[in-house]
C-alpha cells in the first residue's frame, strides 16, 4: 500500500471516532508515557500541541509545564524550529495548519532534548512513521539524538510495514 492511500485510511478510521472517544484514549495513552522511564528520567521533552485528530496532549503539556521543560514544534516555511513553553497565554497560531506555537527565541540547544514524543498518521512494529506527508519531523529529528516515542490511537499502528525512503526517521519506541 502506498503512504497516500495508508493516509486515506487512516483520516477514514480517525472519523469514526467521536471527539470524546478520542480524549478518552488519549488520556490513556498519555498514562503509559508518563510511566515510561524514557520519560520519567527527561529533564527536557519536545512534544506537540495536538490537533483535533491526533492524540490530545494538550492536558499533558499543562500538567508538565514547570517541573519538565516542555518544548513545541513552530514552522517556518519548510523547517521545524523548536521553542520552549512558557504557558498557553504565550501559544499564537502558527504558520503549519495554524496549530499553536509559542513565541519566543528559537530553541537550538537539540543535545539537551531527552525525549521526543512525534505523532503520526501511522506506526508500524519496527518503528516507521507516517507523517501527513510535509516532512517537517524527518527533517528535524535527523538532528537530534534525542530518544524518540511516537503515540497514536491503537488503530493507527499497522500490521503491515510503512513505506519509507532514505529521509523517514525511525522511532525508538511506539504508544498506543
Amino acid at each position: 500500500m502506498d503512504k497516500r492511500e495508508l493516509r486515506r485510511q487512516i483520516r477514514q478510521l480517525k472519523s469514526l471516532y467521536s471527539p470524546e472517544e478520542k480524549r478518552r484514549l488519549s488520556s490513556a495513552i498519555m498514562e503509559r508515557l508518563e510511566s515510561n522511564g524514557h520519560f520519567v528520567a527527561a529533564r527536557w521533552v519536545l512534544c506537540y500541541w495536538s490537533m483535533e485528530d491526533e492524540v490530545c496532549t494538550h492536558d499533558f503539556v499543562r500538567k508538565w509545564f514547570g517541573k519538565k521543560h516542555i518544548l513545541l514544534p513552530s514552522v517556518r516555511g519548510e523547517e521545524m524550529e523548536v521553542k520552549l513553553f512558557c504557558g498557553e497565554e504565550h501559544l499564537y497560531p502558527g504558520e503549519g495548519y495554524a496549530i499553536p506555537e509559542p513565541e519566543g527565541e528559537r530553541f537550538t540547544a537539540y543535545d539537551k532534548i531527552d525525549l521526543v514524543i512525534v505523532p503520526g498518521m501511522a506506526f508500524d512494529s519496527s518503528g516507521n512513521r507516517l507523517g501527513r506527508g510535509k516532512g517537517y519531523y524527518d527533517r528535524f529529528l535527523k538532528n537530534c539524538r534525542a530518544y524518540k516515542i511516537g503515540v497514536c490511537f491503537p488503530f493507527q499502528f499497522v500490521e503491515d510495514v510503512i513505506p519509507t525512503d532514505v529521509l523517514d526517521v525511525p522511532m525508538d519506541e511506539i504508544i498506543k
